[in-house]
């Protein structure tokens, strides 16, 4: 299935909502944060698409200026042979939260839980109804999210220099 068919499927099945973004080396689709679970319980569950694999979730902070954060799904439906991007944008605070918040698909694909625990741990992205969300590669007792724009290191880490 090509770009364009997945792009109408999904704008017949879900409105005006999906956003197809065609200027990039890969094409992706933007999506309302508030259909993503929705939207990617149809890209799974459609027989004619059956995205059996979430192969990546990246989390990307656009800076303080630009006050949002997008997160980024790769998925691939192994036996259709066929890859599609989604994006969704987030602004990097959100009320009454100390994290910008996500619905976890964690309950959709089993893969989505480390990845989502990843983007959580270095970029600081909350997954609501993760069933675990901690720290991945981070001490526990780490501070702040090291891939954030605004990342201050601290000068020491239980007496370690980390500067």
């Amino acid at each position: 299935m090509t770009f364009s068919e997945l792009t109408d499927l999904l704008a017949t099945q879900f409105g005006a909502a999906i956003q197809p973004n065609t200027q990039n080396l890969q094409p992706y689709l933007s999506v309302p944060v508030e259909q993503l679970v929705d939207i990617c319980q149809f890209l799974r569950n459609d027989e004619r698409l059956f995205f059996d694999l979430l192969a990546c979730i990246t989390a990307i902070d656009n800076g303080p200026d630009a006050n949002t954060m997008e997160v980024v799904y790769n998925f691939t439906s192994i036996p259709y042979e066929h890859n599609l991007m989604l994006k969704v944008m987030v602004p990097r605070k959100q009320e009454n939260r100390k994290l910008p918040s996500v619905p976890s698909l964690a309950h959709v694909w089993r893969t989505a839980d480390w990845h989502e625990r990843e983007a959580y741990d270095l970029v600081g992205i909350h997954f609501d109804g993760h069933p675990d969300l901690r720290r991945i590669l981070l001490p526990t007792d780490w501070v702040g999210h090291p891939l954030r724009a605004d990342y201050q290191e601290e000068e020491q880490y239980h007496g370690i220099k980390t500067k």
